[in-house]
């Protein structure tokens, strides 16, 4: 991506003479949005290029948005600029051509890199088999004072960053942009590890880019590490500025620097933070992944298996910044918490950073949605140096307003009626739930009922908590009932809601839930869903059996829907949705789970199955927190159920 070329213009959040001062200017200069851009000696990277090849480039039209010149032998010589590429010329590249680059260069490292002195190009060659160089990539380097103006608010708070996005997104100048305002702006102690020279240049003298930060050059990449402590223990520095993360040894490095408590700014392999997540070498800039069994009561608290993968350490890192475009960063402000919910298979809270036409930063924030899916908030303009804080909300029911908090303070006052329908009321009217406009209402009653029935098959159903105020079946304009499951099963539940066709919907974040719905037995006095309900304002409702027909009723009884004839003829359709097929392949899961998997902990493969079929026995073989996987093609696709 690049940015409109407009007439130069200096920046008004640069000083011209400081820009003049650290910048090179001896070639093209160019003003974009929010920003100036110098294009440092480009004359000096055409001068190492034959001449017909030269003279071509000096006369293309978009020769300032120029980015590299491919020169493979026994190929046309290539000019690649954003977005598309042109030949330069019709005759190939011979071996006297590469020759003659190569003789103008300095010399190429070990990581097959070189340059050219006082400037920020880099060369980079490719080899064949016996080590001739058959292919150059001459890329350009430019540096760009005030790059950083969408992030400047996160450099002066003094966390560590990490930066990720593709190749060719602007790191390196981000990066390089980073240090010379930490350096000059903001007076710190700044060591830049320049394990290619491509922040600072090459040659012994950096380039007046990185203003008066320092550079530490690295004799081969395979000693970065070693150069990242020597640099901590004999310079001091505040600030210690990395390009490409991408050992084992590096990470680990870094670590150590960040518990010495310097702040770091550095880029990894990876485009996305799912990326070091999965990357067992790079895990650790992030926290490093490991796996843990829960206990049974934690497991049902999660709705998840009882082994899990969960986040080791502290991460190196604090804030990681995703480069998705020149001007659009995706901002991770709490890595900690973006890999936690990741983990979790829930979307992380980010906030997303561009320039507009005006060059002025806006930020669109995302905060969690039903079952964790992020919402993004809209476009805001947040005053500079301020930091970004999600809410957290609930579902439609909370948010409407339909279903009130519980109050924060035990209740002293409590008097007790008998109310209609064998149901035993008992009024609370000295707490007050708050709104979200933050005004007092009216008292409201808040009930805690259980259904009174002279019958042993009459299934109980206890809720403290909070009154719900329905408006009858399928009425829900402001989203679904949020429902987080505790000791029931979440597949009986999600075929009720399915089956029945109710505005609730099944979730496994505590804090995005409405209300528990939770077995009886497992609710005890002071229990720790207790607690964390009444922390959160939850309210828990109980029932007795954990069966289809409970719940149903539960549920029908929650949101205030009866039949008409006051009939359970609504639970046939359960009959009628659980015959054929589906009945016979969830019996077959469930005596492969109970008769072979669990007892003799051996894995089992099914039969095949559709893929609704199929996604029915995942559910079933959750709800006993093993683990399946679906193998095969269709139509012979099929599960396998494994044992813990």
């Amino acid at each position: 991506m690049s940015f409109p070329v407009q007439p130069s213009t200096p920046s008004p959040s640069v000083d011209p003479e400081s820009a003049e001062r650290t910048a090179c200017v001896s070639g093209a200069e160019h003003s974009f949005p929010g920003q100036v851009q110098y294009s440092d000696d480009l004359s000096k990277l055409l001068d190492i290029l034959p001449a017909p090849i030269r003279e071509r480039l000096e006369q293309h039209p978009h020769l300032d948005r120029l980015v590299e010149v491919v020169l493979d032998l026994g190929r046309r010589p290539e000019a690649r600029f954003p977005g598309f590429a042109d030949y330069l010329s019709e005759d190939v590249i011979t071996r006297a051509d590469l020759d003659q680059v190569i003789s103008r260069v300095g010399e190429f490292s070990s990581d097959n890199r070189a340059g050219i002195a006082s400037t920020l190009h880099r060369i980079s060659a490719i080899r064949n088999r016996q080590g001739t160089i058959i292919g150059l990539t001459c890329r350009v380097g430019r540096c760009v004072i005030g790059v950083i103006s969408m992030i400047r608010d996160l450099v002066e708070q003094g966390r560590s960053m990490l930066l990720l996005g593709r190749p060719g997104v602007g790191k390196t100048t981000a990066l390089r942009e980073i240090a010379r305002v930490l350096a000059d702006e903001l007076g710190k102690r700044v060591v830049i590890i320049d394990t290619s020279n491509e922040i600072a240049g090459d040659g012994d003298v950096p380039h007046p880019g990185i203003g008066r930060a320092r550079r530490m050059q690295v004799a081969s990449p395979e000693l970065q590490h070693k150069v990242m402590i020597e640099a901590v223990e004999n310079h001091m520095p505040e600030v210690v500025v990395i390009d490409e993360i991408g050992t084992e040894l590096e990470a680990l490095a870094s670590r150590t620097i960040a518990e010495r408590g310097v702040q770091l700014v550095a880029t990894a392999h990876g485009n996305r933070i799912d990326n070091l997540i999965k990357n067992p070498t790079l895990s650790d800039l992030v926290g490093g992944i490991q796996s843990v069994t829960l206990g049974d009561e934690e497991a049902r608290r999660r709705g998840s298996q009882k082994s899990v993968l969960e986040r080791k350490a502290p991460p190196t890192f604090e804030i990681a910044i995703e480069m998705l475009e020149r001007s659009r960063w995706v901002i991770h402000e709490d890595v900690a918490a973006t890999v936690d919910r990741l983990l979790r298979n829930r979307e992380p809270l980010t906030q997303t950073r561009s320039l507009d036409e005006h060059g002025q930063v806006v930020i669109v924030r995302s905060t969690a949605g039903a079952n964790g899916r992020p919402a993004l908030s809209g476009p805001q303009w947040p005053p500079a140096g301020s930091t970004i804080s999600a809410a957290r909300e609930r579902g439609g029911w909370q948010r409407s307003g339909r279903m009130e908090a519980l109050p924060s303070e035990p209740l002293e006052s409590r008097s007790q009626q008998q109310g209609e329908s064998g149901l035993l009321l008992e009024r609370r009217e000295d707490s007050v739930p708050l709104t979200p406009a933050g005004s007092r209402p009216a008292p409201q009653v808040v009930a805690e009922s259980r259904v009174e029935s002279g019958s042993d098959e009459e299934e109980d159903l206890d809720w403290e908590g909070s009154a719900l105020a329905p408006t009858g079946r399928q009425q829900n304009p402001d989203g679904p009932l949020m429902i987080y499951p505790y000791g029931v099963s979440r597949f009986y539940l999600e075929q009720v809601i399915q089956t029945l066709k109710l505005s609730a919907d099944v979730t496994k974040d505590l804090d995005e839930a409405d209300i528990v719905l939770a077995l009886r037995s497992q609710v005890r006095s002071r229990s720790k869903i207790q607690q964390m309900a009444h922390s959160r304002q939850i309210p828990i409702h109980t029932v007795k059996a954990n069966t289809l027909i409970a719940l149903a009723r539960a549920l029908r009884h929650i949101l205030n829907i009866e039949s008409e004839d006051g009939s359970d003829s609504d639970l046939e359709l359960f009959i009628r949705a659980s015959s054929g097929d589906e009945t016979e392949a969830l019996e077959e899961a469930r005596l492969a789970v109970e008769q072979i998997v669990i007892p003799k902990s051996q894995p089992v493969e099914l039969l095949p199955r559709s893929p609704l079929i199929r996604k029915l026995q995942h559910q079933l073989v959750e709800h006993y927190h093993l683990r399946a996987q679906s193998f095969g093609e269709e139509p012979n696709r099929r599960l396998r159920i494994y044992p813990n």
